[in-house]
């Protein structure tokens, strides 16, 4: 029970890394509370992660929207221990092939989602907060054909240390998870076909030095170590879990 009465908040939590991360920090004790954009699955999340869970629909490009979250999450909990900004967008970006859609949805939900999650919940962060940012290890490779995500997910990178340091005087803790190859839905919504996706896992494990992609269960147990006051001494760092790769 590594996080007993302490109250979290975790963006994307409605699948992949999310949704494992939730369902691990209820486990440890936590109250969670996951946003999500696809109310289809509500539902489901909701009968996976337990009646005490909220699962609330909310676009992390919309400060509105992160607001009304911010209002659900304190009139449940009071004020929160722990934030995972999770949710983000990754998406092969030769640079000829970037046109201004793209460049928007992937820097937009990757960096503009961040700080509006963040603004809207710092009022409610109570003195010692863990606040734990997604970001990437292609952001370090400069491999993939995958620029623009990495440049998004550096600029997170970024966010973590000036936050750091932007709030100590209240003692909230900011560090960053760097995720590597992760077999977990986000694969699937590059509109590949499945035998092009499955060709794809097999070429990017081929590349990892332990020999195949990460599990959204392997994020959620770093999540957990930055979340817990285990790592009360933690600040301003990025943790890697890339099974090796970006120390090619």
């Amino acid at each position: 029970m590594r996080l007993k009465n302490k109250s979290v908040l975790i963006t994307g939590g409605t699948s992949g890394i999310g949704l494992a991360t939730a369902k691990l920090f209820i486990a440890e004790g936590a109250r969670v509370a996951v946003t999500g954009r696809d109310e289809s699955v509500f539902e489901r999340v909701r009968v996976e992660l337990g009646e005490d869970a909220l699962v609330l629909r909310g676009d992390v490009r919309s400060i509105g929207d992160m607001r009304a979250v911010a209002a659900k999450v304190k009139e449940k909990f009071g004020g929160l221990d722990v934030v995972f900004a999770n949710a983000g967008r990754a998406f092969p970006s030769p640079l000829n092939d970037i046109d201004e859609e793209l460049y928007d949805d992937i820097m937009d939900i990757n960096v503009k989602g961040v700080v509006f999650t963040l603004q809207a919940v710092l009022p409610d962060l109570r003195k010692g907060a863990s606040v734990i940012l997604n970001t990437s290890f292609v952001a370090q490779t400069g491999k993939h054909g995958i620029s623009l995500t990495a440049a998004a997910k550096a600029a997170v990178r970024s966010l973590a240390r000036s936050w750091s340091y932007e709030f100590l005087d209240r003692q909230i803790r900011f560090n960053a998870i760097a995720p590597g190859a992760m077999d977990t839905p986000l694969l699937s919504k590059w509109g590949m076909s499945d035998e092009d996706l499955r060709n794809i896992k097999l070429e990017l494990a081929k590349t990892i030095p332990a020999g195949h992609m990460g599990k959204a269960e392997d994020i959620a147990y770093a999540a957990l170590y930055l979340a817990s006051d285990e790592s009360s001494y933690v600040v301003g760092t990025e943790l890697v879990v890339d099974g090796g790769a970006s120390q090619l």
